[in-house]
C-alpha cells in the first residue's frame, strides 16, 4: 500500500520537478554518488561539481557540508528533503549527494537560478 502511494506521489513530483528529474538521471548515468561519506571524498578530491544537501538534514550536516564547499570552492544548495532526493536517486533517503558531471551540475544550477527569479 505506501509504495503505491509513494509511486503516485512520486510521478507527480517528477512531472513538476525537472532537479530531480536531473538528479535521477545523472545517477543512471553513473555520475552522482550520495551518502555523507562519498560526499566529503569526491568534494576533497576535487570531482564534485555540485553538492545537494536535504534541507531537512541536520545542522551539524548543513554547515558541515557548507564550510567544506566553501573551502574546496564547490557550489552548494539546499534542496528537497531525504526521502525525495533518495527517491530521486533510486535508494532509500539521501541527505546529501554530489554531481560529478559539469553538464548535470550547470542543469541544477540553472533550474535553481531560475526558480529563486520566480520567487
Amino acid at each position: 500500500m505506501y509504495m503505491t502511494v509513494w509511486k503516485r506521489r512520486w510521478a507527480r513530483l517528477r512531472k513538476r520537478d525537472k532537479i530531480l528529474s536531473l538528479i535521477g538521471l545523472a545517477t543512471k548515468a553513473g555520475r552522482c554518488i550520495s551518502g555523507e561519506t562519498m560526499t566529503e571524498s569526491e568534494t576533497k578530491s576535487g570531482k564534485a561539481k555540485l553538492v545537494i544537501v536535504a534541507s531537512d538534514a541536520s545542522e551539524n550536516t548543513k554547515k558541515k557540508f557548507q564550510d567544506m564547499c566553501k573551502f574546496y570552492k564547490v557550489p552548494i544548495c539546499i534542496y528537497g528533503d531525504k526521502d525525495t532526493l533518495g527517491h530521486a536517486m533510486g535508494k532509500e533517503f539521501r541527505a546529501s549527494l554530489a554531481i560529478l558531471d559539469e553538464g548535470f551540475a550547470d542543469g541544477i544550477r540553472k533550474e535553481l537560478n531560475d526558480r529563486e527569479d520566480i520567487a
